[in-house]
């Protein structure tokens, strides 16, 4: 969170208080998941070269008619071709890292002590199902991948939007602010407060009901016969999407849908699910068995980083007065089609 709030000053101090919001949530995200997957953390070179190797994979797994239609595979020969060595080259950079994790842990001697438990230590003598062997190194990395990708673009589109809407909201971000330091005083914003923070928790609810991290929920299909859904039979195995923003907009379900209003969660007006135990009105990751696992990490870091940019910055439009722009486009999340620059004053100015 410091790195963070030290980026956004820098930035500031060095482009007459204009920052890009998207690009420092990012990095923040990505040095928190490498320190969780690795156990230790990284300088800001090797970060940076490891979100360039993570992006081309997410870039070159952008889907392609063959996907479907395997018949036409013959014709895409050179992508598949550069599609292998982006492959390779992931292996290449991210094996030693896996293997100087598994050598400190293997060594007595090593300075285990001075590193954290990380996500990596878990998967080393992952049981499979049907086989002896541990994972290989090859799928060492793509799992770590899996972990880096997963939760780096949600999470830091998620603050994108999150900030859009408190610029262009700024009786919901002084609400907010005022909240904060009524709860927490001067000292920094930490994990421990967020229970506390009850209109923070309905900020982010109304922030995922808006804008989900993707426009549908991640691939199911039906295991059974005779499955319907909405009134239509499902046959089994075929693919099923979810459009996530039509359920979030729904008037049937929601009161005024289009307006960012935390007030329906925080005075009790409309339910607040994001579990869909009660019932599904937002689906933000997924619901039932299959829900994300990656949930309670992903809440936990938007809540705790748009807090503490609240605390720390004034957040307005640049340029100064204009309106922002809420269209989207799809990356592998959605993000604004704009990229967001904001104007940032550090609260401790007056």
């Amino acid at each position: 969170m410091d790195k963070l709030i030290d980026r956004l000053k820098a930035e500031a101090a060095a482009n007459d208080g204009v920052v890009s919001v998207l690009k420092n949530a990012r990095f923040a995200v990505f040095c928190i998941l490498l320190a969780m997957c690795f156990g230790v953390e990284m300088d800001e070179e090797t970060v940076e070269k490891m979100d360039e190797v993570m992006k081309t994979v997410l870039i070159t797994l952008d889907p392609r008619i063959d996907d479907y239609l395997p018949i036409l595979s013959p014709f895409f020969s050179k992508q598949r071709k550069q599609a292998l060595q982006v492959r390779k080259h992931q292996i290449d950079y991210i094996v030693p890292f896996i293997e100087k994790r598994r050598e400190a842990l293997l060594n007595p001697g090593s300075d285990r002590s001075a590193m954290s438990f990380s996500y990596l230590d878990t998967l080393f003598d992952l049981k499979v199902e049907g086989r002896k062997s541990a994972p290989s190194n090859s799928e060492l990395v793509t799992l770590c991948s899996e972990f880096l990708n997963g939760g780096t673009d949600t999470t830091a589109t998620a603050l994108e939007w999150g900030i859009a809407q408190l610029i262009e909201n700024q009786d919901i971000q002084s609400k907010l602010l005022d909240e904060i330091k009524s709860t927490v005083g001067d000292r920094k914003v930490d994990e421990t407060d967020i229970e506390k923070l009850k209109y923070l928790q309905a900020v982010v609810k109304e922030l995922l009901r808006r804008h989900p991290p993707t426009y549908f929920s991640l691939t199911h299909a039906a295991t059974e016969e005779a499955a319907t859904l909405g009134g239509y039979d499902i046959p089994t195995d075929a693919n099923l999407e979810i459009y996530l923003p039509g359920i979030g907009d729904d008037p049937k379900i929601w009161s005024d849908p289009e307006k960012f209003d935390p007030d329906r969660f925080y005075l009790g007006k409309e339910d607040g699910d994001i579990m869909g135990v009660k019932g599904v009105k937002m689906m933000p990751f997924g619901v039932g068995r299959r829900i994300c696992p990656g949930l309670g990490m992903a809440t936990v870091h938007v809540h705790l980083m748009l807090a503490r940019m609240v605390q720390e910055f004034e957040w307005s439009a640049y340029p100064a007065n204009s309106k922002v722009d809420f269209s989207g486009k799809l990356e592998f999340t959605v993000v604004m089609k704009n990229a967001l620059k904001a104007t940032i004053r550090p609260r401790d100015s007056g």
